[in-house]
């Protein structure tokens, strides 16, 4: 190994380098517990069914406007409450993703 650490790697040896993985993985860490308390809002059939999950991907609360409650159409309901959840799904994996590129630089890690 030449003087002065690793040819080629960022930062110059790899002392350096392993600081930058501490410092990008406690980011990592921080950034999945903002994750984890999140919540947010999916709606459906406008805005009269909503369901809110939390960034741990649990339902902490569904509301239902009880003009949508037809007893001859449970399957309307149903879908209602799904496209809430979907909703509300695809945003906090669209808002988990901003977080982690921001701390990678968009580079894709393993887990």
């Amino acid at each position: 190994m030449a003087k002065g650490g690793f040819r080629g790697m960022p930062g110059g040896n790899a002392n350096n380098l392993m600081a930058q993985a501490q410092r990008m993985q406690r980011q990592l860490e921080v950034a999945q517990a903002e994750v984890a308390a999140m919540r947010i809002t999916g709606t459906a059939g406008g805005e009269k069914v909503k369901v809110i999950l939390g960034g741990d991907h649990k339902i902490y609360g569904v509301e239902i406007d009880p003009s949508v409650i037809d007893p001859e159409d449970a399957e309307g309901l149903a879908d209602l409450v799904m496209a809430a959840f979907n909703q509300a799904a695809d945003e906090l994996e669209a808002e988990s993703q901003k977080r982690l590129n921001t701390i990678t630089g968009g580079v894709k890690l393993p887990f």
